[in-house]
């Protein structure tokens, strides 16, 4: 049995006890988090369901493990024979979740 869901704009193809890195989440590490912005479930061999443009009654319910920064990108910007030159970087926030249960009505 397989979900998709819908966190941060973004969708993620989740299973029982997996754990998946998601965007940030303002949540405590180790507190439980709930979703029902669920796009599809699968639970059979031709068991499925799609949501219009949530699946109503639905729900995946996760424990937020840790938080956590990607690897700094660089973002550096030069224009010739100006003297222009500017260096920036940035690391993304994520959030690792483990999916503990799906519920399908």
């Amino acid at each position: 049995m397989y979900a998709i869901i819908e966190s941060g704009g973004k969708q993620y193809r989740v299973e029982k006890e997996s754990i998946v890195t998601v965007d940030l989440i303002h949540l405590e590490a180790g507190s439980e988090y709930k979703t029902d912005k669920i796009l599809f479930v699968k639970s059979g061999e031709n068991k499925y369901q799609i949501g219009t443009p949530y699946i109503t009654g639905a729900e995946v319910s996760g424990k937020i493990l840790s938080h956590l920064k990607a690897k700094k990108v660089v973002i550096f910007k030069k224009k010739r024979r100006k003297g222009y030159q500017k260096k920036q970087g940035h690391r993304q926030n994520y959030t690792q979740l483990q999916i503990t249960e799906i519920k399908v009505k």
